[in-house]
């Protein structure tokens, strides 16, 4: 999770923009309707950095930057900054990448693999404030050959190892200067990407021009805007009123956007899933009765038809139930009564109010959700109402993240996750107990021997069917010892302008908006005839 909600002044100030002038961020309208050489899209949030070395553009799709390898329409891996897939040597320990000719960062500079060096060496530096630095962990060193070879040595085999290099690629003659957590280039990037990054008011928009001498050639798509709306409503309204070409909506919203009126509607499948955090720090989620219980007593199928009008899917586990390394065992109905047995056992008795309690404890516990965001609202309004049928009063709060943050280790957040590629990627760092704690990894500090064994044994392992066995054993431990109550999978949606040809949507992480929908590839955008 390496964004945050804007906070709800802010969403008021562009509520108010929106009424009276719908101009910011003073594009839109005229300039981002009038040609298809511009665009302003609504998204939710902003990055925290700009940085690769700090996490930004982990995933792939940056504007920016380029990585070894990129992402495909269908999530298969192609050459970006590299001129082929890799060769795999020594059983799959060594790794050779050979650069590509001529790219150069937007600065006029060369690229070269003394950078690609740079930039992995400065990630997995123990001072470098990246939070997913554990998913580069197999490597024991990078090197440069020459000024376009570069080798990967890695500890042990590690099945998805090529696809964590579609990590963005910095300037070492740039970067290399500045402390990379405190330096200038998270605000003042360079980058061989398609777009420069040509201004950022933080909590307003971000500007990029086109990179005229990209390597991949020049995008069509001169000029982007990404404007920075946290209140839903605030988009959908200025979308509406021709002040942004497109628009990251919710369900609800983006399904009153019909057909027909110059606009189209995108469904992005994805595995962002939106889950409860139970820390094990607190009295009572820290009961694995009470975990399991409310795990039984909620209805993960109403939550997808009545707060995400469909646009979603029970989520029985961190994986979709689409997912091929998904268990598919592990489906399991609201069962109210099976929840009051398990909670009878372990003695949470109910009391002449309908709570339950324990030792003299009620089993009542606070569940954060980050303000302005209705998805995650209605899910624990909808989870805190099932709780109660099984005498566990949830009391539902909401706050900014900086609030929310330092109270994650002893009270439940409505949370937010998902990675593409490999289940590796967002299991991990959501499971391993060795990340407890450490930001928004293991946020619930979760701590199960068996789930890291399967989580070890599945990163270090290339073979397919040990690898799925690991992985169908990690979810069905988390039903029995579950540290989230997985709720549901979230497909995203989006609303355009139709002026352009041929777009298309990925299967997306949790993180989207920003680097996703039908602009992932804005800079292959062709416009309308």
């Amino acid at each position: 999770m390496t964004t945050r909600r804007i906070r709800a002044a802010a969403a008021t100030v562009a509520l108010a923009g929106a009424v009276t002038a719908c101009s910011a961020p003073g594009t839109g309208g005229a300039d981002g309707g009038a040609s298809a050489a511009s665009v302003v899209i609504g998204v939710s949030s902003e990055p925290d950095t700009l940085s690769p070395l700090l996490g930004y553009g982990k995933d792939g799709n940056s504007k920016i930057f380029d990585g070894l390898l990129a992402r495909t329409a269908d999530l298969g891996l192609e050459p970006a900054l590299a001129k082929a897939l890799p060769e795999v040597t020594d059983g799959g320990l060594t790794y050779t990448y050979t650069l590509r000719d001529g790219v150069r960062f937007s600065d006029g500079e060369p690229l070269t693999a003394d950078d690609v060096v740079f930039t992995y060496r400065t990630v997995l530096d123990d001072r470098t404030n990246n939070t997913a630095k554990s998913e580069l962990d197999a490597i024991k060193e990078v090197r440069a050959v020459d000024d376009d070879t570069v080798v990967f040595t890695l500890d042990h085999p590690y099945a998805a190892f090529a696809a964590r290099t579609v990590l963005p690629v910095v300037p070492e003659h740039i970067a290399g200067r500045q402390d990379p957590n405190t330096g200038a280039f998270g605000t003042e990037p360079v980058g061989t990407g398609p777009y420069v990054l040509t201004g950022w008011s933080k909590g307003e928009k971000l500007t990029f021009k086109a990179n005229p001498d990209y390597w991949g050639g020049a995008p069509k798509v001169k000029k982007l805007t990404m404007a920075i709306i946290a209140d839903d409503d605030v988009r959908a309204t200025r979308l509406r009123s021709g002040d942004l070409d497109g628009a990251v909506l919710p369900p609800d919203l983006a399904a009153t956007f019909k057909s027909g009126d110059h606009r189209r509607t995108y469904r992005a499948t994805s595995y962002d899933f939106r889950a409860v955090s139970l820390p094990t720090g607190n009295p009572v989620t820290g009961d694995t009765a009470v975990r399991r219980a409310l795990d039984l007593a909620v209805d993960r199928r109403a939550m997808v038809d009545t707060i995400l009008d469909g646009a979603g899917r029970p989520a029985y586990g961190p994986l979709p139930l689409d997912d091929p390394w998904f268990a598919k065992d592990v489906e399991r109905p609201q069962d109210l009564a099976e929840a009051g047995r398990v909670l009878d056992r372990a003695g949470w008795r109910p009391g002449k109010d309908g709570i339950r309690a324990k030792d003299g404890r009620p089993a009542r516990f606070t569940l954060y959700y980050p303000s302005g965001d209705k998805v995650r609202q209605d899910h624990a309004l909808a989870y805190a109402f099932d709780a109660k049928k099984a005498g566990l009063d949830v009391r539902v709060e909401s706050a900014t993240w900086e609030v929310i943050e330092p109270r994650m280790e002893h009270d439940a957040v409505l949370a937010g996750f998902g990675s593409t590629g490999d289940p590796d990627f967002g299991l991990y760092t959501l499971l391993h107990s060795t990340l407890a704690g450490d930001g928004f990894n293991n946020m619930a500090r979760y701590d199960n021997p068996a789930v890291d064994r399967a989580l070890d044994t599945a990163r270090r392992s290339q073979d397919t069917k040990v690898r799925k066995e690991a992985y169908d054993t990690l979810q069905r431990a988390l039903v029995e010892d579950p540290g989230y109550t997985f709720l549901t999978h979230i497909d995203h949606m989006y609303v355009l302008d139709d002026r352009w040809k041929d777009l298309t949507t990925q299967t997306e992480p949790h993180e989207h908006g920003f680097a996703g929908g039908p602009w992932w590839n804005v800079e292959d955008w062709r416009p309308q005839a």
